[in-house]
């Protein structure tokens, strides 16, 4: 598994959407936190990501969008290290919860965290 974030693997269905947060299951790591449900899709693309971040916590979008950018980048430096043997296809929707701006060293080292809590999960299940 490569190093990128492409449109294929970015998460836009809003019916999808929808039903994760109704039907899927969710762990966190404060600041962070991971809904997830096992789906399939029409394309080759194992696992499909969206980032969100309340608007209630960060009025300014430039700063929701500073954070959505720095766990983009998170999860495309962490995905092939934790996803390369995944073989079932999963949407995620990666939310963050905290209410101050972070930096990428504080997000990368939650989103390390976040994604060995979802394998535990995983595991149980």
């Amino acid at each position: 598994m490569d190093t990128t974030y492409s449109k294929k693997e970015r998460l836009k269905s809003k019916k999808l959407i929808d039903k994760m947060f109704l039907e899927g299951r969710s762990v966190s790591v404060y600041p962070l936190r991971l809904v997830y449900l096992e789906t399939s899709f029409n394309d080759d693309i194992m696992i499909k990501t969206g980032v969100s971040v309340s608007r209630r916590h960060f009025k300014s979008a430039v700063d929701r969008n500073r954070v959505k950018r720095l766990m983009r980048e998170a999860y495309r430096l962490n995905k092939p290290i934790f996803f390369n043997n995944f073989s079932t296809q999963c949407a995620f929707m990666i939310l963050y919860i905290g209410t101050s701006t972070p930096t990428l060293k504080k997000i990368e080292t939650k989103m390390n965290l976040l994604f060995n809590k979802f394998h535990e999960d995983i595991k149980k299940n």
